[in-house]
This record gives structure tokens, sequence and C-alpha cells, in this order.
């Protein structure tokens, strides 16, 4: 009883030293924000004040919530917390029934801490313990398919806390909230608070024996435990943290025992400080005793749940040495899971002899436990000091905290702030335009008397056309689409014209079908986007802006407009309109039309209702589209095999897309898939050719590597591509990501190492986990790593693509087959892959058929 008296006092002393420090040093946030959802009054919690979510005074938070309401619990919902005063914020909620934000104004970009509050209650018709939904700002998704539960395992109720740290590069932040499978969203407190750039920034040890930049990783915080000392509420740490106590993580059968230090810290420079951990901390510690240390199998144990699902976690161990009389007497071995974060560290020789000094050591274990488990161990192996024969120290431990390397596979939904939240600035935004409107009158009086000059010496059309055109010059005299007019011969149809000079041009066999494509007016387009406004912007890429338009005659159509400052121009607008106007395909994005008037380069394609096969993976820009399901995947993967085949086939030189990705397959009303965007597209080889020599085009992570080495430029080039999109439609995230750790940052790389291991499951989107049969998994990773050889001649022809994706899909039936079934020989009929036309003729040739045998037909 006396050892205890004695520690409780310890601990009180240390409490007091820790606060009166804290006020001398505490750390000063450029951005606090805290706020309290649902309520009408400010809400207290110790010493800081969340403020009512209605206030809109300060103008630099918005609520955007076009469906919700501000509930309040009755007077006998209660929740218990580790401030007296915490229930209170815990007492209203800010429920939403429709996508909804709140918008943060940033003053100062850096890492922030986003914190969550949620404690579910029955109010005003609103049962909050039945939500379902995800929460999401700008650049990830922080939850998906949370469902809080207001029950604890001794039946209390207790507010769930959620708490990450996330690198902020935008001026404003916007957390969304997004109710799934028509459940409902709610929060009851919000936090967003600026920390110390120093907080995370030091390369970590990874358990693959690796470097890691952690500086902008997203992070969630799965555990702050104070080992061997007591709970520390978010008033005892300077960036009001909450820290737990260890014992009921604290396992095995070691005897330890808590000790704490009444004496002063001594803060070095260059290691830890008080916004790393507080003093209480640092001043408390868990030992092993004696005789537990003497047995070599005893060590301090702790072990932690996490996600079944393997997950990275970056975990920090603080320690200061606040029970060694002397330097050098203290060793400490420290070991997570079977990998070995440290042997025989000895403090007191980083601190060149001084003791009782903070500091902290990161790890990153890069892949955890599949039972959902991490086990922290703490001994030492050094049991003598050999120069003088006396004990060492037994080993320390004084906190751990675990923070999961947040990142989804989902897609995030960003509810942009209500556009009258900046009338604020409108004053700025007004002086800005007039000063804005007087350097482009000036230019524009200046542009105009330079052009009637050089209208005087303009040459003939004839000798303008042989020189090379400017981007920016209309195309009316080198390319048109005329249209008959009705009552005249052949009305109805339509002549094609090219200059097949122009560098890059894919010449059109002359025997082509006539095809509906027309040359638009530039008023009529104006009026159809109702003067390019933004409100119809539907996407935007190298060229320019994508705006939904209706056409005078109710027809749908996405307009795509080249911008100004667009690095592509007239090469592109022109490959664009000759490919599509000599091919069609069910598979295809069509071209409807174009305008080329004055400096416009616009092309009219039919209108895709869903949008692109990126925006249903991990957003993309596409705010709410729904996310597919295993079979969607599959049979847009497949439909865009088929028109890349088409591609490949149908004309006498094959079309090499070249800009293969998940942006550029779009789908329509039935989810049917079509590639889109040919401005890079070019001819191919010609039959007796292996390759075309050109520069390098595409877009980064999607480009074959083999391409990028020699400038050769083949349909494997494609494949490799599709490739590419065939991960991105199994694991739902980018292509390259530098945020995640750095084994995982390529995601060809990543997804090719599971795949060697047979382990591909493992990666999969968790959406669609449940709905891949095994058997069609296999075979759609041996198709992808096919498509992704190193060398193009490993990599198999699109027709085989096209033919091992319809087998997926056949695996992957319900009621379809399993591998052994393939022996049937009407199955393997009826998946035989089309033939190239081009190679057809060839191989009848070679095989000696004759014109009426079955076999050649």
């Amino acid at each position: 009883m006396a050892a205890t008296a004695k520690l409780h006092l310890a601990l009180s002393f240390v409490g007091i030293i820790s606060i009166l420090s804290r006020f001398c040093t505490a750390y000063t946030p450029a951005d606090n924000y805290l706020i309290s959802c649902g309520s009408s009054v400010n809400t207290r919690v110790g010493r800081r004040v969340f403020v009512a979510d209605d206030d809109s005074t300060s103008g630099s938070v918005t609520l955007t919530a076009p469906k919700s309401a501000a509930v309040k619990a009755s007077p006998d919902t209660a929740a218990s917390g580790s401030d007296e005063a915490a229930p209170a914020l815990y007492q209203t909620a800010r429920v939403f029934t429709a996508p909804s934000s709140y918008s943060f104004r940033i003053s100062r970009r850096g890492r922030h801490f986003v914190r969550l509050h949620f404690f579910p209650f029955a109010c005003q018709g609103y049962d909050l313990a039945s939500a379902n939904f995800k929460v999401s700002t700008q650049d990830v998704v922080l939850m998906d398919g949370f469902a809080p539960e207001n029950k604890t395992t001794d039946g209390t109720t207790s507010p769930v806390r959620r708490e990450f740290l996330l690198y902020v590069k935008r001026e404003t932040l916007v957390v969304t909230f997004v109710p799934l499978a028509g459940a409902l969203a709610f929060v009851n407190a919000v936090e967003v608070v600026s920390v110390p750039d120093d907080l995370i920034a030091r390369p970590v040890q990874t358990s693959s024996g690796q470097l890691l930049d952690p500086a902008m990783t997203p992070l969630q915080t799965a555990y702050r435990v104070n080992v061997g000392g007591p709970a520390v509420a978010a008033d005892g740490d300077t960036l009001t943290r909450e820290w737990t106590t260890d014992e009921r993580v604290l396992v095995g059968s070691a005897v330890t025992r808590e000790e704490a230090y009444n004496g002063s810290l001594n803060y070095l420079p260059g290691e830890a400080t008080r916004d790393d951990a507080p003093d209480v901390v640092y001043a408390t510690a868990r030992e092993l005793t004696l005789s537990s240390w003497l047995d070599s199998s005893k060590q301090m144990t702790w072990q932690f749940d996490v996600d079944s699902q393997p997950s990275s976690y970056l975990i920090r161990f603080h320690l200061c040495d606040i029970v060694s009389r002397a330097p050098h007497l203290l060793r400490v071995d420290v070991y997570v899971d079977s990998y070995t974060v440290v042997k025989d560290l000895d403090l007191s020789t980083i601190g060149n002899g001084t003791l009782a000094f903070p500091y902290y050591r990161d790890f990153v274990l890069d892949s955890s436990n599949p039972s959902g488990k991490i086990a922290i161990y703490v001994g030492s192996s050094s049991v003598m000091n050999m120069s003088n024969s006396s004990i060492l120290q037994a080993p320390i431990l004084n906190g751990i905290e675990i923070m999961k390397m947040h990142f989804s596979s989902g897609s995030v939904v960003v509810v942009e702030p209500a556009a009258g939240s900046k009338t604020r600035h409108l004053a700025i935004v007004l002086g800005s335009i007039c000063g804005a409107f007087a350097v482009v009158s000036v230019a524009a009086v200046l542009v105009i008397f330079l052009r009637k000059k050089e209208e005087k010496v303009l040459p003939t059309p004839s000798s303008s056309r042989s020189q090379s055109p400017t981007p920016w010059m209309p195309l009316l005299d080198r390319l048109s689409l005329r249209s008959r007019r009705p009552g005249a011969s052949g009305a109805g149809s339509s002549k094609f014209a090219v200059d097949r000079d122009m560098p890059g041009a894919i010449p059109i066999a002359a025997s082509q079908v006539p095809v509906p494509s027309y040359r638009f007016p530039f008023a009529v387009l104006r009026d159809a986007t109702n003067d390019f406004d933004e409100g119809l912007v539907i996407g935007a890429g190298g060229f320019g802006k994508v705006y939904r338009a209706t056409l005078p005659d109710g027809t749908s159509v996405a307009v795509k407009r080249a911008s100004p400052e667009s690095r592509q121009g007239a090469r592109e607008f022109r490959t664009e309109i000759e490919l599509l106007s000599g091919l069609r395909h069910r598979h295809l994005v069509s071209l409807v039309g174009y305008c080329d008037e004055g400096d416009e380069m616009i092309l009219l394609y039919e209108y895709m209702e869903h949008g692109s096969l990126r925006s249903h993976l991990y957003g993309g820009g596409a705010a709410g589209r729904a996310a597919l399901g295993w079979a969607q995947r599959l049979e847009a993967c497949a439909g865009a095999a088929r028109g890349l085949l088409y591609l490949h086939t149908a004309m006498p030189k094959p079309v090499i897309h070249r800009d293969v990705k998940s942006s550029n397959i779009l789908l329509d009303g039935g989810l049917a898939a079509k590639v889109a965007d040919f401005g890079l597209s070019r001819a191919g080889p010609e039959l007796e050719e292996t390759h075309v020599s050109t520069a390098v085009k595409g877009s980064f992570g999607y480009v074959d590597p083999e391409y990028v080495r020699t400038r050769k430029l083949t349909t494997k080039s494609d494949v490799y591509s599709l490739g590419v999109v065939l991960l991105e439609a199994l694991c739902a995230r980018p292509v390259v990501d530098p945020r995640l750790p750095k084994p995982m940052v390529n995601l060809v790389e990543w997804a090719l190492h599971w795949q060697g291991r047979g382990e591909l499951d493992k990666i999969v989107d968790r959406r669609i986990a449940a709905e891949v049969r095994p058997q069609a998994l296999r075979k759609y990773g041996e198709t992808a790593a096919g498509c992704l050889a190193a060398r193009g001649e490993d990599r198999p022809a699109m027709e085989d693509v096209v033919w091992s994706l319809q087998f997926v899909m056949r695996l992957q039936d319900d009621n379809g087959l399993e591998f052994s079934d393939v022996n049937s020989l009407s199955l393997v009929r009826e998946l035989t892959p089309p033939l190239d036309s081009r190679r057809a003729s060839s191989h009848q040739n070679e095989a000696g058929c004759e014109e009426g045998e079955e076999r050649c037909h």
C-alpha cells in the first residue's frame, strides 16, 4: 500500500509539472477548427470551445448540406467519456440524408489532425445507430461503410472517435459525408487542427529493410498508449491528443511494474519534444522485473487488434531512461511480430551520457498479419555490464503509437461549398476582373491593329496550304465534311476529304462507307452549351474541357473544346476527325461532328451517360459515381478490348490508340464500355513490318516501357496499357500513388508481386472481394500478367486478350464452368478467339484451303 501511495504521489507531481511546462511551451496551431455539429450554442470541453455549426460569422467554415437536420439527444441519453464535459459534445448531431460537407479554409498548408466524433442515439425520427456512410476529403477516403456501434463490452455507451493525420496541400479542406444504401450519415463533432511540420518528418526503417519517407502519407490513429502511466486527456497534450493506459493490451506471463519519475526531463536538440508526447508519457514507464528478466523466455508483451486485411502501420516507440542511476546501464531490444526494430539500444550513448531525455524511434510494418493482430515485445538480451560486472538495468518502455498508413481503394466524393459562401470575396473578385478587363482591352486593340496590317501581305490560299500549318489555323481549307442539301443527288450522305500529306495523318480507305459526321456552326454549339457554361463541364484533359450539350433536335452530345493553353493542337484535332469518321464500332465512341470556325477546334461525340470507368473505380472528379460490381468491371474491360481489337484489325494498317487508360474508357446508359480520345492514335506498321518508330506519347503509368526505351511502337503497346487497366479494375486504386509506402507506389509492380506469389486475392478491391470466384481471379491475373510482360513479343495479341476475358466471364458466371470443363470441344469452339483479318488470308494460303471449304470460313 505504501508503494502504491508513493506511485500516485509521484504521478500527481508529474502531472503538475506537465501542466506548468505545457503552458510555457504550448504549440499554437495556425488552423484550429472545433465544430459542435447540430448545435445552436457553443460547447465547452475542458479548456476548448467547440463552435456551433450554424455560426457562419467567421466565414472560414462552410456547411454545404442540402438535406440535413440538427438533432438533439433526449435528456436520459448519456455518453461516457474521458472528460467530464465530453458527454455534452455528444448530445447533438448533424444528420445527412444526401451527400454533404463541411469546408475549412486552410491558412497554413501541411499536416493537420482531422478528428471525427460519433455517438449514435435515437431522436426526432432518426435512429443514428442504423447509419451507414462514407467520409472523404478531396484526396482520400477516410471511412467507407462506417456503421458506429454505441455499446461497449460491458453494456455501457461510449462515443466513437476517429483521428486522421493528413497532409493538406489545398487552400480549402472539404470533408464530405455520403450516406450509403439508403441509410443516413451523421457526425457529432469535427476537428481540423494543424500540427508542427516535424511531427512526422524522418525517414523510417520498414520491415522489408527499406527506408520510407512518410512525410505526406495519410495516417489513421489506431492506438496511442501511455505505457505504465495514467490516461491523458486532450487538455494534457500540446496537440490535444488522447492517450490511454496499457492494461488492456498488456499480455503474457512476464511480471512488470510501473515506474514514475519526479525529476526534470532533459529535452535535447534534434530529439523528441513536448509536441511528440507530453511530459507524463516520458516521465512514466513500464519495467520488466528482475526475476522475469533473468528468465530469457520472458519479455514485456503488448498485443493490439488491427484490421484483418493486411495493411501497413507506422509504429512509434517513446523511450526515456528514467530508471538508471548512471549512463550505459540500460539496454533495450524491441520487436514487432517477428521483426527486429532495435537491438541492444543504449539511450545514454545517443544522448552523450545524458539520462532522462525523451526519445522516439519509428518503424513501419509493411504488412500486418492476416490474423488481425500486432504483437510488440520489449526485453533485453544483455544482463551483465562487462566493464564492471554489475547487473544492467531492466528494460523499459514509455509509450506506443500505432498509425495505419491510411489509403482507400474506394472513390472520393467531394461536395464543394455553395457558391453563395464566396460572396465575401466579391470586392476582391470585381477588382481583379476590372484590372484584367483593362489588360485584355489593350491587348485586343493591339491584335486587331496587327491583323489589319498582316492582311495586306497575306499569301494566296494555294501558297498558304503549302506551308506548315500553325496549331491554331482554321482547318476549313485543309479538311471538310460537306453534307449535301436535301434534294440534291445523294441526299443525306456526306463526303470526307483529307490532305494525306499532313504529318501524322491516318489514311482512310477510299471505299469507306459514308459516315454521319457534320461540320457544326460555332453559334449552334455556343447555344447548346449555354455559352460554354462551367456548370455543364463533365470532364477535362490535355486537349481542353468537355461539356454536356443538347442540340436543337434534342440529341445529347459531349462537346470537347480545345483550350488555348492546350499542348495538343491541329494534328490531334485532325487525327480524331479522320479516324472516327472512318471507323464505326459499338465499343468505340462515335463522332457526331466538329467545328473549326476561326480559331475554334471543337469535337462532338455521342454522350456517355455514366462517364469514365475511372470515375466508377476511385473518383476521377465525378462525385457520386456508383461503384461497379465485379461482373460489370469484367464486361467493361472486355468491351474495351473488343474496341481495341477492331482498331488493330479493321484497316489495312492497324490503328494504335497510344493512350489507353481508365479515364478514356467511357460507359453509356447501359454501362457498355467504349474507347474514347483518339488524339494520340496513329497508323501502325505494314503487314511485313514489325513496328513504327515514333516519339513517345501517352499517359504516365500506362505507357509501354519497351516503347519508351526503344521508341518502337506496336499494337502490343496498347496491350500493355490495357493490362494496367485490368489491374485498376481489380484493385480500384491509382496506377501511381507516391503517398503510399514504396513497395505499393506503382500498381503494376505491386500487383505483379502478389500475382507471382499466387496471392492476388489479397489486393482485390474490398467492395468486390466477396464476388470474385477464385478460378476467375486466377485466369484474370494470368491475363493481366501476360499483357504486362516486359517484352512486347511475349504479350498476347489483342484477340487473345478478348478471348481470355470472355473465358474469365464464363468462369465467373454462377452457372459457369470450372477449369476441367475446358476439355469440352464445343466450348473450345465457342470461345475460340477471332482471327485477325489481315492474318486470315495468309493462314488460308499456307493451309492450301479451297474457297468452299468450311474450315476457311
